[in-house]
């Protein structure tokens, strides 16, 4: 690939017109551009340990005999302590959260200019000598090769820094004609030649940026998938990733779950068509429903080393797990009002056949979207099996002999390993998220998931009002350990079903968006004041345990 030279000096990425969010440092790698605190805030703590270095030198001069203590002395100490205080107070604007990654960035060339300027003042404040002998190296040298690896720039902001940078000796040798100092040469000429390393090493500076550059056009195009690029990390786990991505032509933001494309070779040439066809299925699923409360599918394929992704809808919020794990449990009006919605989505999912058999905490996010609070997201419909007639044999292929979902919230049939189940299974589990979030403890204790297998299949569990301080209603009460029984046919028969009681009981309990808005705004101000979509989906879609 070509790239124009002047794409190149002002940082546009190759093929595309400028600006974008991070203006002309979007050439960068965005991953880069997001730590340019982390960067800058290392650049001052390097430059400070230079700076003083030159201190201790000098100390140890004067302290040596090799340098007698004069105010001209003093005055260097002072020059140097000058670029000390500029160091601190760069590291607490790096710090601060206040500025964007591409102002950081900038910010840091001129930092590097004002050391420059510190370390040229400081080193010719005394009078010396100079003569045609070999150029000398300054310290500046250093400088200007060090910064850039440091905190890189596009390559034309960082030539212009280095340049100016490389000029601080002469800079500094006219401060020190100024005050007094014999003017050491009528020549400029001479005294660029003096110093020519530093605009060798000017000149040099730029190759990291170049290759920073081009690396960050690699990163771009390996990130790609489809019409997203990936820009973060949200979470992983077992069977891959999640990262936060934008669509290249849309301002939408998404998550995309990138399965790893070693899972797929797992169990020979059937286990792998297995696991493609088993997030074909998950893919396929999800995007037949349309319940506001499933999570929104954009688009799937595989990249083209094999790895099989989905691009779902970013949410703002947290899983049921951690909602419960950090505040506690939740009040009994709010648990109905949670799993009015839970039940909204399996009603629909049911409807179409499809079973989820993965119905747990952290794979249901409590979101704030637009204006509403505490709007449920069903996600992971990775283990979804479809009913008698609902998709074709090939689209429902398992692993054979195997047990799929989650110990502590999974129904006795499929503890068993029963071929025969239907939806019911997801209302059992729908029951363990209605005591975990009422008490905050798992229906059963167990050492080992087998253990706890077998609780699920012969325990009676305690009733959720014993084991919680908060007041849980008779009724709620009931129809939880009706979710919980063993026999199928004692459990609500239908989501729908499940949904009209809890409707009825949400009457008796109220808990509407008023009360959800002031529980996000007090335990959750930052997003509840945020409109734009968060970044902490991942954590529950890389949390899967089957």
């Amino acid at each position: 690939m070509t790239h124009n030279w002047m794409d190149v000096w002002i940082g546009r990425p190759p093929g595309e017109g400028g600006g974008g969010e991070d203006g002309p440092t979007s050439a960068l790698p965005r991953d880069l551009v997001r730590e340019a605190s982390r960067r800058l805030s290392l650049a001052t703590l390097v430059c400070t340990d230079l700076l003083v270095l030159g201190l201790v030198l000098q100390g140890f001069a004067v302290l040596t005999g090799f340098m007698e203590f004069t105010p001209g002395l003093r005055d260097t100490s002072g020059i140097i302590s000058a670029g000390l205080v500029l160091s601190l107070c760069v590291y607490i604007a790096a710090r601060s959260g206040r500025w964007s990654p591409a102002v950081l960035l900038d910010l840091g060339l001129l930092y590097e200019v004002g050391i420059g300027f510190v370390i040229g003042v400081a080193q010719h404040w005394l009078f010396r000598p100079y003569d045609d002998s070999l150029p000398g190296v300054s310290w500046l040298c250093l400088l200007i090769l060090l910064f850039p690896t440091i905190v890189p720039n596009t390559p034309g902001k960082t030539l212009i820094a280095a340049l100016a940078v490389a000029n601080m000796d002469v800079v500094g040798i006219g401060v020190s004609y100024l005050r007094g100092n014999p003017n050491p040469t009528p020549s400029l000429v001479f005294l660029t030649l003096e110093f020519l390393p530093n605009y060798v090493c000017a000149f040099l500076a730029i190759v990291p940026s170049i290759v920073i550059r081009n690396l960050g056009g690699a990163v771009r195009e390996a990130r790609r998938m489809g019409s997203y690029e990936l820009e973060a990390k949200l979470g992983s786990g077992g069977m891959g990733e999640v990262w936060r991505a934008r669509h290249r032509l849309l301002a939408r933001p998404a998550a995309i779950k990138l399965i790893r494309s070693e899972i797929f070779g797992l169990g020979g040439a059937r286990g792998s068509r297995v696991a493609v066809e088993r997030f074909e299925r998950e893919a396929q699923a999800t995007a037949q429903l349309h319940s506001p409360h499933t999570v929104q599918l954009y688009d799937f394929g595989t990249t083209p080393n094999g790895a099989f992704y989905y691009v779902m809808e970013l949410l703002e919020g947290l899983d049921l797990e951690t909602l419960v794990g950090r505040f506690g449990p939740v009040d009994p009006a709010r648990a109905v009002f949670l799993l009015r919605q839970i039940c909204h989505s399996l009603s629909e999912a049911h409807g179409a056949g499809l079973i989820h058999r993965d119905v747990k905490p952290a794979n249901v996010y409590v979101c704030r979207i637009g204006q509403d609070y505490d709007f449920i997201k069903v996600l992971d419909f990775g283990l979804v099996k479809a009913e008698a007639g609902a998709l074709n044999e090939k689209s429902v292929a398992t692993t054979r002999d195997t047990t799929s979902g989650t110990p502590a919230y999974m129904a006795p049939e499929l503890a068993l390993g029963r071929r025969e189940f239907d939806g019911r299974v997801d209302l059992y589990a729908l029951g363990c998220i209605g005591y975990w979030l009422v008490t905050g403890a798992l229906v059963f204790d167990a050492a080992t998931p087998v253990e706890m297998l077998m609780k699920h299949v012969h325990d009676v569990p305690v009733v959720p009002s014993a084991r919680t301080e908060i007041e849980v209603p008779e009724a709620l009460d009931r129809l939880l350990l009706q979710c919980l029984s063993k026999d199928p046919d004692e459990r609500p028969v239908s989501a729908a079903e499940l949904l009209a009681e809890l409707e009825d009981l949400g009457r008796e309990l109220a808990w509407d968006n008023v009360r959800a808005r002031a529980w996000w705004e007090m335990h959750r101000p930052e997003e509840a004041a945020s409109r734009r979509a968060g970044a902490s989906q991942g954590a529950a879609s890389g949390k899967r345990d089957h």
